[in-house]
């Protein structure tokens, strides 16, 4: 019996950042990456968590095949990534991420956390794999909920 076919999907992508690298103005551009993801990902019914290392991002979105499939083509043509790659592209059977855009971005309070997945030697390789992104997301989603008190979700 075959199952059933599902709109729901979710992607998962690296690529390569090109963002300044002085801190402040950096800090600046992730800010305006996150304002603008967030306002269109509410828009078109998106949930995702975005992991930025170093120079790296990997990014897994999460909604319907139509909604995902845009919102990754116009990351696709945003100048501040290049090199981007489709590391997996599949249907699920509910979300897993509960924000329309979260980040990750490696930093003393998580650096162990990145230090356990060890995702830089793939992205300089370019050969990152979807469980290694997806679970340092959901570790890293997990941590941020639990500071704000929350410590399971209902999805």
């Amino acid at each position: 019996m075959r199952a059933k076919r599902t709109s729901l999907v979710h992607l998962i992508y690296f690529s390569r950042l090109n963002l300044a690298a002085d801190a402040p103005t950096r800090a600046r551009q992730l800010g305006e990456i996150t304002r603008q993801a967030q306002k269109k990902n509410e828009f078109s019914v998106i949930t995702s968590f975005l992991i930025v290392e170093q120079n790296f991002a990997a990014q897994i979105i999460e909604g319907e095949r139509a909604s995902v499939n845009d919102t990754f083509n116009r990351i696709g043509n945003d100048t501040r990534h290049r090199d981007v790659q489709i590391v997996e592209w599949r249907e699920i059977v509910k979300r897993e991420f509960v924000n329309s855009f979260s980040t990750g971005v490696r930093g003393p309070a998580n650096d162990a956390v990145f230090v356990k997945a060890n995702l830089m030697p793939m992205f300089q390789r370019g050969t990152p794999k979807a469980t290694g992104i997806h679970a340092l997301a959901m570790q890293l989603q997990s941590e941020s909920m639990s500071k704000q008190g929350i410590d399971h979700l209902f999805v």
